[in-house]
């Protein structure tokens, strides 16, 4: 094939995916606006029920993408998982992750769909101004959380624990019935300009901020079965969402793992032991990635 014929169908195949992801979106947003509605006027036990069902809807949400991406072929998914039969859809999980692109959700929900309850993650506020993604994600219990500068903390002392207690509060809703949490351990993603400013002692991630697992771990109050550790690499570099729409994304390397949830010591001590384990968790995943990296030049060089 050409190369100018080959860029075009690259661009079709973008369009053709992102036009599925839209009326994926559209669709749920409108059915989860009417349950929401019925949500608000309904009590106790139908307010419950009526929360879990508006959580199936990640399920369609994700098969539909799902169903996308094996479609039009976009991607070859290579996943190695660690001991899959001690996870189940029945439990409630934490999960942790790498973070180099926006791909890296639409990864995540794909390959751990049916093998743990649906995923629910830590966003940024400014997320719920996006047309039907915000509001979905709103009605769906996403834990929402912002950015506060020193500064706006010493003008208002409140602010100190304001995304300390959106976890707490989103963990109680959490509890209803199992779900998986997901957290980006990094807080952001990675480029190579953020990894140089942070002198990051990692050769392929950045500094882990255990803050978010400490404040999930208090408020799901041992509820968390176990710990799901995943592992994302490209081995063609990581791509933009729009490349990966269009099938420039040729493979990623999905390396899950599993991780019992220790017990960890008093208030006081809580924070440090949570980061030292994060920390742990951090320098075998690195190393995975190195190895990553050099069996797939390994697989280049022999091609």
């Amino acid at each position: 094939m050409e190369k100018g014929t080959h860029t075009k169908m690259q661009v079709i195949t973008g369009i053709l995916a992102s036009i599925s992801i839209f009326l994926t979106t559209v669709s749920v947003s409108l059915v989860l606006g009417l349950w929401t509605l019925q949500k608000s006027l309904s009590r106790g036990a139908t307010r419950s029920k009526i929360q879990r069902r508006m959580d199936r809807i990640i399920i369609w949400w994700t098969r539909s993408n799902r169903w996308m991406i094996k479609r039009l072929a976009l991607v070859d998914l290579q996943v190695t998982w660690s001991q899959p039969e001690e996870v189940s859809p029945e439990h409630w999980y934490l999960v942790i992750s790498n973070h180099q692109s926006w791909t890296d959700i639409l990864i995540l929900q794909t390959v751990l769909l049916d093998r743990i309850p649906p995923l629910k993650f830590f966003t940024k506020a400014e997320l719920i101004w996006i047309p039907f993604v915000g509001i979905a994600m709103h009605a769906l219990g996403f834990p929402y959380v912002k950015r506060v500068s020193r500064a706006q903390i010493k003008a208002d002392p409140s602010l100190r624990h304001a995304d300390r207690d959106s976890v707490l509060a989103a963990c109680e809703g959490f509890k209803n019935h199992p779900t998986s949490i997901l957290n980006f351990v990094e807080g952001t993603r990675l480029t190579k300009e953020k990894h140089q400013r942070q002198a990051s002692e990692f050769t392929n991630l950045l500094r882990p901020k255990a803050g978010g697992i400490d404040y999930i771990l208090q408020g799901m109050e041992g509820n968390l079965h176990r710990l799901v550790d995943v592992t994302i690499h490209y081995p063609d570099g990581a791509p933009t969402f729009w490349g990966f729409l269009k099938g420039q994304c040729e493979r990623v390397q999905i390396d899950i793992r599993q991780h019992a949830i220790p017990e960890f010591g008093q208030a006081s001590e809580h924070k440090s032991e949570v980061a030292q384990w994060v920390k742990s968790i951090w320098h075998d995943k690195d190393a995975r990635l190195s190895t990553l990296q050099k069996d797939a030049q390994r697989v280049t060089c022999s091609a």
